[in-house]
């Protein structure tokens, strides 16, 4: 017979319906998708009109669905319900057909277990029927045996220990031949069986012996186990096992620590011998081998021995169980052997590092560091209450301190020897006869160099904090090397030495302020400059962003250092004002001082000396002018060389000293000349240069001509004295005022120096302003 086909049941609103969803329905059971019938055949809920509650009534139903539905909807309520009766059958079928092998294998399930249990009930009754005959037959023999139970025990008492002195009796030989088979380890443990008892009747005769017999043998035993000890060809397991022998034979657990540290100390003083022997051939010249391959070599060797020891040591010593006073005693002992060693290793390292002086590329040496602490850090592990890890990152900070100096001496001395570059380029073209070199390239070769430096040592350094590096995440490495060691230790102190340096050629003269060219004066307040406005903002912005910063320790201010090196170069650039003024100085007073004003004849021409004067301002400008700006100068006259020769015009000059011609008015030219000065500007000879071209040329030209009127007024003038004055300074006048920023202020100091020398002069009669300028034309 076949099973009818299930018809699809109704669709609700969301779908099809699910499985089995109408036998559960039929059922009672809850509908997991919560959905209910529609419609007028759910009724209410719980009420004998719900077809699916427990009180449904069908009269009822069929009461209320006529009263409430028209016939359509009674049509369609029929056709409903017959599409779920059809699906409700057919699920039951569905059912019943995929669980059929289940419930013919259920029912063969319980056929087999009634048949089981039936042959488990007669086997039951069998196991009971033995259990009562044993029981019988065990009363049987309890009561025939109970006299005799004790005699037995006591017989058995008898037996053992008579087994107990047989093996007593044949303890020494049992040892002897353990010996000889050298099964040390069953020896001991027969010896220790029979210790205690060999030393409870010592006092009997026939056991003294047997113990006497014994003890021998053990000594034996325990010198072989010491000799076997001492061996270094014994692997770990023999040894351990020597330990743990000797210790059971009583021997001392100090001296045996003792020996097994002495002996290991005679094969790690060889490591340190050999690494000391490499150190004494390279003390006075270059080391043999680089530090990378003599760290390798004290590593893999004397701290891997070291490490091995450690291990072996704790394992025999430290690690037993039960001995907490000896494993103490011997923890201790181990890290003072272990610090004192290390410590001698510590020193042989150091003594290698300072011998690397290199200030190129110290990779090598960043890389020997790594692998020493990464080596130390495994020795740590082992034991960890050595002082060995907090000594090794102690000499990896000393390095690296070493090397920051080492750094800032290699940049120092690139700066001087840089300087003394600079000084060859000056000095050879004057020796040679050819013009001076481009002071701007200069500039720029010295300060493309310098920086360049400071970023190859900021490359080298900054090894010392590579991710991959294992010291790199110290605190050390993390805060006060970037801060207080790269960046104060060696940029700003760098900085600093520059700006100390520049200011040492501001000294006296005589010192190196004598002998300093002025061009490098000028050449070093331009890079001071330089240094002010930017590079030295680029160079710690820089640092700092190659080194970030974790440490919160004072820093010196970029201010502080712009401030500093601008006043270096202001100091620099007044002193090669005050040289250059005393170069020119020096040429007035000489042509002043070598003359004989009162015999001189009539001057035709203007002095070599003055015109030397106008050559060296010209040099100075164009020199001056390679590195500074031109500065900004006061508004000229329309002709000033017009001006000049208005403030030598004979009608000026006749108002002017024709007073002190007359022998009876001395007294009113000087206070005429002296109310003058008190409504003229005071000129500050000396003030500071400004960093332009101008204000340089200017306090060069009033130191000379301040030094040129100093000297003419310690000299006395005849007629023609004076007038040669009058064509020096005009000629002075004609050229000099063009450098200056105030026209002025050389027309002032001229005026000065031609007053003055009238002033001093026996026979006060100028020249003529049109033969002033014949003259200052033709020369």
């Amino acid at each position: 017979m076949s099973a009818p086909q299930a018809e699809p049941g109704p669709e609700g609103a969301g779908g099809k319906r699910r499985p089995h969803g109408m036998l559960k329905l039929y059922y009672g059971l809850p509908d997991p998708s919560g959905e209910a019938l529609a419609g007028p055949a759910r009724g209410d809920l719980g009420g004998p009109t719900d077809i699916n509650g427990p009180h449904f009534d069908p009269e009822v139903f069929l009461t209320k669905l006529r009263k409430e539905c028209p016939l359509a909807q009674l049509m369609d309520c029929e056709t409903d319900m017959v599409k779920q009766i059809r699906s409700l059958d057919s699920d039951m079928q569905t059912l019943v057909y995929e669980n059929y092998n289940k419930f013919i294998s259920a029912t063969d399930t319980i056929r087999k277990m009634k048949n089981d249990f039936k042959k488990m009930e007669d086997e039951m009754d069998c196991l009971a029927a033995n259990m009562a005959v044993i029981t019988e037959f065990s009363a049987s023999i309890s009561s025939t045996l109970q006299d005799q139970h004790e005699q037995i025990t006591k017989l058995s008492g008898v037996h053992a220990l008579l087994r107990k002195l047989q093996f007593l009796f044949e303890l020494p030989a049992r040892l002897t031949k353990c010996v000889e088979m050298e099964a040390y380890g069953q020896a001991v443990r027969y010896y220790s069986k029979a210790r205690s008892i060999l030393h409870q009747y010592q006092h009997m005769p026939s056991f003294r012996g047997i113990q006497d017999d014994c003890q021998k043998i053990m000594a034996d035993l325990a010198q072989k186990l010491r000799e076997k000890f001492r061996d270094g060809g014994s692997c770990a397991k023999d040894l351990a096992e020597c330990v743990e022998l000797l210790l059971q034979l009583g021997e001392p657990a100090e001296e045996l620590c003792d020996e097994f540290l002495s002996h290991a100390c005679c094969r790690l003083e060889a490591e340190l011998q050999a690494l000391e022997a490499e150190l004494g051939e390279g003390q006075l010249a270059t080391p043999a081998t680089d530090i990378l391959e003599f760290t390798d070599r004290g590593c893999n060797n004397f701290v891997s021995n070291m490490c091995l020891v450690i291990a072996s040591y704790q394992a025999l010593f430290v690690s037993r169980e039960g001995a907490r006073e000896i494993a103490s005693m011997a923890h201790d002992k181990l890290v003072a052997f272990v610090d004192g060693l290390m410590e001698r290793y510590f020193a042989l390292v150091e003594r290698r590092i300072h011998l690397e002086r290199g200030v190129g590329d110290n990779s090598l040496l960043v890389r020997a560091l790594d692998r020493f602490h990464r080596r130390l850090q495994a020795l740590v592990k082992l034991l960890p209450a050595s002082r060995s890890a907090a000594e090794g990152t102690e000499i990896v900070v000393r390095a690296a301190k070493e090397r920051i100096r080492q750094y800032l001496q290699a940049l120092q001395s690139f700066y001087l020897d840089c300087l003394t570059d600079v000084r060859q380029s000056l000095a050879a073209p004057r020796l040679m006869g050819k013009d001076s070199p481009n002071l701007a390239e200069l500039l720029g070769t010295i300060s493309a160099s310098i920086l360049n430096q400071i970023k190859s040592v900021l490359t080298y350094v900054h090894l010392f904090t590579a991710k991959d590096i294992t010291f790199s995440n110290k605190p050390y490495f993390k805060g006060e090397f970037c801060s207080q060691g790269v960046r104060e230790g060696l940029i700003v102190s760098f900085i600093k030495s520059i700006c100390q340096t520049a200011r040492q050629f501001c000294e006296s003269t005589g010192d190196k302020g004598g002998s300093t060219p002025p061009t490098l004066l000028l050449l070093l307040s331009r890079l001071c400059l330089d240094y002010e406005t930017s590079t030295i903002s680029y160079i710690l912005t820089l640092t700092d962003e190659q080194f970030l910063v974790q440490d919160h320790s004072p820093f010196t201010p970029v201010t502080g250092l712009c401030a500093e090196a601008r006043e270096a170069a202001q100091k620099l650039l007044n002193h090669y004002v005050k040289v250059q003024g005393l170069v020119i100085s020096q040429m007035l007073r000489k042509s002043v001082e070598t003359r004989d004003w009162i015999t001189t004849i009539e001057p035709r021409n203007v002095r070599a000396v003055m015109k030397r004067v106008v050559e060296d301002a010209t040099s100075i400008d164009v020199q001056v002018g390679l590195l500074y700006e031109e500065g900004v100068r006061k508004a000229q006259s329309s002709d000033s060389s017009k001006r000049t020769f208005s403030v030598y015009s004979s009608s000026r000059q006749q108002s002017r000293y024709a007073p002190s011609y007359t022998p009876s008015a001395p007294m009113d030219t000087n206070l005429l000349s002296n109310i003058q000065k008190l409504f003229s500007e005071r000129i500050d000879i000396f003030s500071p240069a400004e960093f332009n071209k101008v204000s340089v040329l200017t306090g060069i030209i009033k130191i000379s001509l301040k030094t040129f009127l100093e000297c003419v007024r310690l000299r006395t003038f005849g007629r023609f004295g004076l007038q040669q004055i009058q064509v020096d300074c005009y000629y002075l006048q004609l050229y000099l005022w063009r450098f200056v920023s105030d026209e002025n202020l050389v027309h002032f100091l001229l005026d000065e120096i031609v007053g003055s020398t009238a002033h001093r002069c026996l026979d006060p009669v100028p020249m003529e302003q049109s033969v002033i300028e014949v003259i200052c034309e033709r020369g």
